[in-house]
């Protein structure tokens, strides 16, 4: 999966989860890009972003709707937790102003 596929994969998922959920992917997007995130860093923010939009899942989401999602939600959080460090202010105004191009409020 190249970065444009999972800019246009990650955008689909924000609109249809809401800006609330949208977010920390977002913004673990957003760290994936910058340069002074590490290589070993870059492949698990990766691995998390496509596990995340991708159609393979441990647990589906399909039979169990709220345990399906739980592992998802789970990975983005730990590596979130773990990438925290890179987040600039910049990432974040960034991240708040696609999620206003994505889903507007009201």
């Amino acid at each position: 999966m190249n970065l444009q596929l999972l800019w246009n994969s990650l955008a689909a998922f924000c609109k249809r989860v809401g800006r609330s959920m949208a977010r920390t992917p977002l913004l673990l997007y957003y760290v994936l890009k910058d340069d002074k995130t590490t290589t070993k860093d870059k492949a698990i923010i990766y691995a998390a972003l496509a596990y995340l939009v991708l159609p393979i899942d441990l647990i589906s989401a399909n039979k169990h709707p709220i345990l399906g999602w739980t592992d998802e939600i789970l990975s983005i959080e730990v590596v979130y937790d773990r990438m925290r460090k890179y987040i600039t202010p910049e990432m974040l105004h960034r991240a708040d102003a696609q999620l206003d191009k994505w889903i507007p409020t009201t």
